[in-house]
């Protein structure tokens, strides 16, 4: 789970990783014989039996940039990634953040091009609410109608969904099974019957070395942070 790709040192969310952390992050995993890889990429591979050796990597919130600086890398180092969208605030700024620096936000045209360039674009709601908190019809505009805007910029169908905070309860399940994703992801483990609307990742920041990715990797399956056959 990434967010942020740049070189602001201002971060007290830590969701700001350099390009030059990055850069050997990727070089870590790819000299491991492991390849980063979309979350649809990595759940068509699961079905098959041939998720060994992938590992889904996440982009957050849709900063803009991951076109100019996270997508660069991951083509140098093979890898694909899906990139999370707000699609309410296309070309804003993430302003949900009470602090921090100001991030503008991937525009139409980014989406559009990420998507022709085989990047997948996924909902992370219309405006970064906390869905728990929001009355029926809210959260059915959140859920149903990122689905439907994303669908009409892309010109494809939208597979995936990322829970704002990574908060879910059973009410927010059920509306984002209802609209049609095939999968959500959040942060922690959920309940087992959430299947793969609930599915769990790993935080990655500024501060994770080599070793530190060495026992987060060996950590994974203890944790419940791998996605694995059923």
């Amino acid at each position: 789970m990434y967010h942020s790709v740049s070189d602001s040192w201002d971060d007290p969310f830590n969701i700001t990783v350099s390009a030059a952390r990055l850069a050997r992050q990727l070089a870590w995993l790819c000299g491991r014989g492991l390849r980063g890889v979309s979350m649809r990429e990595l759940l068509a591979a699961r079905a098959q039996g041939q998720e060994r050796g992938l590992v889904g990597l996440t982009f957050d919130d849709g900063y803009a940039d991951f076109v100019t600086t996270a997508l660069p890398l991951l083509r140098h180092w093979h890898c694909g990634a899906t990139v999370f969208v707000v699609a309410g605030r296309l070309g804003g700024e993430n302003d949900w953040e009470v602090s921090g620096p100001r991030k503008r936000l991937l525009d139409a045209d980014d989406i559009r091009r990420l998507a022709a360039l085989g990047v997948e674009v996924a909902s992370h709601g219309l405006t970064h609410s906390d869905l728990t908190c929001l009355p029926d019809d809210v959260l059915h505009a959140e859920v149903h109608g990122s689905r439907t805007l994303l669908a009409e910029l892309t010109g494809q169908d939208i597979h995936g969904f990322c829970y704002p905070y990574g908060r879910f309860d059973a009410r927010v399940g059920a509306v984002v099974h209802g609209a049609g994703y095939r999968y959500a992801c959040a942060v922690a483990s959920g309940p087992k019957s959430a299947g793969d609307l609930a599915l769990p990742r790993i935080h990655i920041g500024q501060a994770d070395t080599g070793m530190r990715l060495e026992v987060k990797r060996r950590l994974a399956r203890p944790w419940g942070r791998a996605v694995e056959a059923s």
